[in-house]
């Protein structure tokens, strides 16, 4: 199933949350001896969507008409939504042990002595 999502994007103003400079992660993980790679899959999917916005994910299948309850991939601001969102969480561990880019983390270390416990911080 695919929703276009290309008029309500046009209508609605951009997120200006800045994502994080990609080139800075790859710069920073050179100087580490141990990297875990994670993917947050379907993150996206556990950001509920605003009640007041929810009719505007609104799309028709054969059946029935349904509506997004959560954050659905596609949205224009879904992506710096997700960072935000993911900054507030992992704040006291960013640019320490954690490096996030909406929904990729690196886990990073020069010593492997410490990685286990910053995974389980990160967990």
């Amino acid at each position: 199933m695919c929703v276009d999502y290309t008029n309500l994007n046009k209508a609605c103003p951009k997120n200006a949350y800045p994502l994080p400079n990609i080139d800075h992660f790859v710069d920073d993980a050179t100087r580490n001896i141990i990297l875990s790679f994670l993917d947050a899959y379907l993150g996206y999917n556990q950001i509920p969507m605003a009640p007041i916005d929810m009719i505007k994910t609104t799309f028709i299948t054969e059946e029935e008409n349904y509506y997004y309850k959560v954050m659905p991939f596609g949205l224009k601001n879904a992506g710096a939504t997700y960072q935000k969102l993911m900054d507030r969480v992992f704040t006291h561990l960013i640019g320490k042990s954690v490096e996030l880019y909406v929904d990729d983390m690196v886990v990073k270390l020069p010593t492997p002595a410490q990685h286990s416990e910053d995974l389980v911080d990160l967990f």
